[in-house]
């Protein structure tokens, strides 16, 4: 699949967060720009391709910016990688991530990556006393892993402002997840922890998103490809 106006892309997922094992997918995250002419017709351009073989998911920068500044966190560590695992980099990607800070505000991080990493404990839930498969275990475990990062990463995000994506002992979050595919209710006592962090903070980010610099960022990616034909380089 080739989608023009590529602007940001990198490797993202668990070789980013250093969680990869031997068989681990590598997944690609980026964003485009749509010709500037298609978002005034009748019909809308895609704001989304997904594809695999490789696994990679590019959203047009509107959609990008609106899921970053909801806090999403698959998006927003597009913004926060280390420079190696970087694929596309263009000027106005690296615009975006200048101004990065921009789109984290209090409520939003705290509701987003507290909100997923709930989702990812009912997940366990559900799946009882660990008496089940060994797929099941594997899976059980790949998502106490993330539980525990969402957790840890947003809370960091939430009391400094910054995005350490690799996480700093793999070791750790491996035997985690083995620990809670054997008991899947372990995993209860640390976000009842990071929920008590968070509500007592404190935070350095404001309440808000700052839209000014997101809106003056996305008008100079409309400008820049004003044309219908474009330029498949992004520059």
């Amino acid at each position: 699949m080739t989608v023009p106006n590529v602007l940001l892309c990198g490797i993202v997922g668990s070789t980013a967060y250093g969680l990869a094992r031997e068989g681990s997918d590598i997944d690609r995250l980026g964003l485009f720009a749509a010709p500037t002419a298609q978002l005034h017709g009748l019909h809308r351009p895609r704001e989304s391709h997904v594809s695999t073989a490789p696994d990679r998911t590019l959203h047009e920068a509107a959609k990008w910016c609106r899921l970053a500044l909801g806090g999403n966190p698959t998006a927003m560590e597009l913004v926060w990688l280390p420079q190696d695992l970087y694929e596309v980099r263009t000027p106005l990607g690296d615009e975006l991530i200048g101004i990065r800070t921009a789109f984290l505000s209090a409520r939003r991080v705290r509701d987003a990556y507290l909100g997923y990493a709930t989702r990812q404990f009912r997940r366990l839930e559900a799946r009882g006393d660990g008496s089940f498969s060994a797929d099941t275990r594997r899976r059980t475990a790949k998502h106490a892993r993330h539980l525990k990062r969402l957790c840890e990463q947003g809370l960091q995000l939430y009391t400094t402002g910054r995005l350490t994506v690799r996480v700093e002992d793999p070791a750790e979050y491996h035997a985690f997840g083995e620990r809670v595919a054997a008991d899947p209710s372990a995993a209860g006592s640390l976000l009842e922890r990071y929920e008590e962090a968070f509500r007592a903070g404190p935070t350095v980010l404001p309440e808000e998103p700052d839209e000014a610099p997101v809106e003056a960022w996305l008008h100079r990616v409309r400008a820049r490809f004003y044309t219908a034909a474009g330029s498949a380089l992004g520059a």
